[in-house]
């Protein structure tokens, strides 16, 4: 089976390292992102298998950036995870409220985010054939 793609959507050169470090020591490819607006363009031309999306970003915010993923037919299915240093009481229902899959605080617990990533990268959530 080929590599897992995960798109990672972070603007903190650190962050992203860290992302890509972590991902690519567990054998997943990642595709990079550290707009809103690139997140959108790299998800619709490559549909990953997750999606690691900040909240905060230049250009268009995490959610903004959801929205427009879910609302194009090819990529609506792609499990997105909210990636955010926003941890307080609340913040985790609003974000799944928006239409995200899960919750990750940041600092970014590792174990916890190649959990997710297994999690959302092997769930069946692709249209069928018969679907399009």
């Amino acid at each position: 089976m080929a590599a897992q793609r995960v798109l990672v959507v972070e603007d903190n050169e650190r962050n992203m390292k860290l992302f890509r470090d972590v991902l690519a020591a567990s054998g997943y490819r990642t595709l990079e992102a550290t707009t809103g607006s690139q997140a959108v363009e790299l998800a619709q031309r490559h549909i990953p298998d997750v999606v690691l999306m900040d909240v905060q970003l230049p250009d268009l915010d995490g959610v903004e950036a959801l929205r427009r993923i879910r609302t194009d037919a090819r990529t609506a299915f792609v499990p997105v995870v909210a990636v955010t240093a926003q941890a307080m009481d609340g913040d985790r229902e609003r974000f799944l409220r928006a239409g995200f899959d899960d919750y990750l605080p940041k600092p970014v617990d590792v174990a916890e985010l190649l959990g997710l990533v297994r999690r959302y990268g092997t769930e069946v959530r692709r249209p069928s054939a018969s679907d399009s």
